[in-house]
């Protein structure tokens, strides 16, 4: 299972929650792939050859958007939950995420990457949607157009799936 969407919207958040009540390993990709101590990127070709081998797990719930490697991740997942919230909310949260782990790497990220906010990484927010959604709507329509998509628009929809998955758990 996928779990996509903009920095801030609460990716890594749902996935932790849900790798539990759903027995499935949980993957962070900017920890296990993409960051290297020091906020230094992995070599795009390693990057896709730990992909590559990640998803070769029979389940697994992976956080992280990174439209460069759908083509690996779609056709082997089961599912994908693509968290679209307002750039204002992700913004605030990705300020507050700031201000929690300051000086620290947060737990779904590589030690030696403390959490950090610049001007590239605001912009990256604000325009997601109009940058990012075109790429990752042509790679589930090229690589998982079977793959049963779950939009999370707003806060409470995340929360509405959890307690779901929750009254499973109680029957």
């Amino acid at each position: 299972m996928l779990v996509i969407g903009c920095s801030g919207g609460g990716k890594s958040t749902l996935a932790q929650a849900l790798s539990p009540k759903l027995n499935l390993p949980y993957i962070s990709m900017d920890r296990a792939f993409f960051w290297l101590p020091g906020w230094k990127l992995r070599e795009r070709s390693q990057i896709r050859s730990m992909v590559a081998d990640a998803v070769q797990e029979d389940r697994w719930i992976m956080d992280g958007t990174g439209h460069a490697t759908l083509d690996l991740r779609l056709p082997r997942a089961e599912a994908l939950i693509w968290i679209r919230l307002p750039r204002l909310l992700c913004l605030t949260r990705v300020v507050l995420r700031w201000i929690r782990y300051a000086g620290r790497s947060r737990p779904e990220m590589t030690e030696g990457c403390p959490e950090k906010i610049d001007l590239e990484f605001l912009r990256y927010i604000w325009n997601f949607e109009k940058k990012q959604a075109r790429d990752i709507i042509d790679g589930l329509a090229k690589y998982g157009p079977d793959v049963p998509v779950f939009v999370l628009d707003s806060r409470g929809d995340a929360d509405a799936l959890l307690a779901l998955l929750e009254r499973r758990d109680t029957d």
